[in-house]
């Protein structure tokens, strides 16, 4: 699994102009479930759900901070395009990335692992043509891989 991580000072998802998910302050993930992350889906799901919550990305008083030392909320946003090939030519490829009844459970499995761990998750809607919005804070992104 792939995430592109970026620390904000807000975010948003819009679908078919109605605002689905939003958070203030805290962190977008944009993930992405390759093919060879199915077999072991569960135990990548809350790895990187893990180096989500606990990426220390944010400035504290006594160092840095993770999202979870801070309590900040996650927006979580499947991203297929995260496993795009653009090695050869001008099309990508979208052939390492894992099909949507695959990838599907894997991004839940993101949302619910992080939830599990206290987080204030609110997400995007899987398979739809999203408007991402976001004010990044730093700016500061990262991608991080299982």
């Amino acid at each position: 699994m792939r995430a592109v991580v970026s620390r904000v000072a807000s975010a948003s998802v819009t679908v078919e102009g109605a605002v689905v998910g939003e958070i203030g302050a805290g962190l977008l993930a944009l993930v992405g479930v390759a093919r060879t992350d199915v077999e072991d889906g569960a135990a990548r799901a809350r790895e990187l759900a893990r180096k989500v919550h606990e990426l220390r990305i944010f400035p504290g008083e006594d160092g840095e901070r993770s999202a979870a030392d801070l309590g900040l909320p996650v927006l979580v946003v499947s991203q297929f395009t995260l496993h795009g090939d653009t090695r050869k030519g001008r099309r990508p490829s979208w052939t390492a990335a894992a099909p949507g009844p695959d990838a599907e459970p894997l991004v839940d499995a993101v949302v619910a692992e992080l939830r599990a761990r206290g987080a204030v998750v609110a997400t995007g809607v899987f398979g739809a043509s999203m408007q991402v919005a976001s004010v990044n804070d730093g700016p500061f992104t990262l991608l991080l891989e299982t």
